[in-house]
């Protein structure tokens, strides 16, 4: 059973692949948001760039953004449980919503704003659903506040295995193609047919490619450069709080417990 290279939730495959083929997306959408494809008049994506050099960026994500039918639309796919992702995903819904308003706008005219979450690990432990929609209401009566704010979570570790998805529940076809590890993962869903057909091969055609290797590999040299101009400021910073703790005549060892450094890093100070 040969594992894949690179699955779907390698957001920089994620979103190459469907910069490339945005009909998917569209396709991928309509079924999150219960809509009918042709019901789907407008469809842009407003940021196909994917600038590696930026990866750095605290708030720099490969996600996807689109205007649907004067909706926004937001789609991430977070790999690893940090502990915060609730809170982190409200603050992509609340960037998103905000900066929709325009100077002079009014506030009635903010779009709805939708996250769509697929997650590779389990985020509520108190439901077996691998579907959650959290929206603003009321906690006693339900109400809805308002109809602009909706948060879509899709938890892959919940999804059933792919020979007893239904190939008439795309939606489920969809997450298990973002959960294949393995290329007969691959072929069970190739054999569904129809648009899983086209899906998995447009996967093939770009987790095969030379640009996507040679992004990652761009990707990866960021984060090497990241981390190590961090350890540069991290060094420069230990240095500076030796020579003082030095110059107020702490012995050199205790300086060394303090700050991490070697003796022999202290010593020239």
């Amino acid at each position: 059973m040969a594992e894949l290279e690179y699955t779907l939730t390698n957001d920089t495959l994620f979103k190459m692949l469907f910069v490339k083929y945005p009909d998917l997306l569209k396709r991928l959408v309509s079924k999150v948001l219960g809509l009918a494809v042709d019901d789907i008049t407008e469809f842009t994506i407003t940021n196909p760039e994917m600038p590696p050099q930026n990866v750095g960026e605290k708030f720099c994500r490969l996600d996807i953004n689109m205007t649907v039918n004067a909706q926004q639309v937001n789609i991430e796919v977070q790999v690893k449980d940090e502990g915060d992702y609730p809170l982190r995903s409200l603050y992509y819904w609340a960037r998103n919503y905000s900066s929709a308003l325009k100077e002079g706008g009014k506030y009635y005219n903010l779009p709805r704003t939708i996250v769509i979450n697929i997650v590779d690990f389990e985020l509520f432990k108190d439901t077996a659903d691998f579907h959650s929609e959290f929206r603003a209401l009321e906690i006693t009566r339900h109400t809805e506040l308002t109809d602009r704010m909706s948060l879509h979570y899709f938890e892959l570790p919940k999804l059933p295995e792919i020979a007893e998805a239904d190939a008439g529940d795309e939606l489920k076809l969809w997450l298990a193609l973002f959960n294949a590890k393995t290329e007969e993962d691959l072929s069970k869903l190739k054999n569904k047919g129809g648009i899983m057909e086209q899906a998995v091969l447009a996967y093939k055609s770009v987790a095969e490619s030379n640009e996507l290797r040679e992004s990652l590999r761009l990707s990866e040299l960021a984060r090497y450069n990241e981390a190590s101009a961090l350890a540069f400021a991290e060094r420069k910073k230990a240095l500076n709080i030796a020579a003082k703790l030095k110059a107020k005549g702490l012995c050199i060892a205790d300086i060394a417990d303090a700050t991490g450094l070697s003796v022999d890093d202290i010593m020239p100070l």
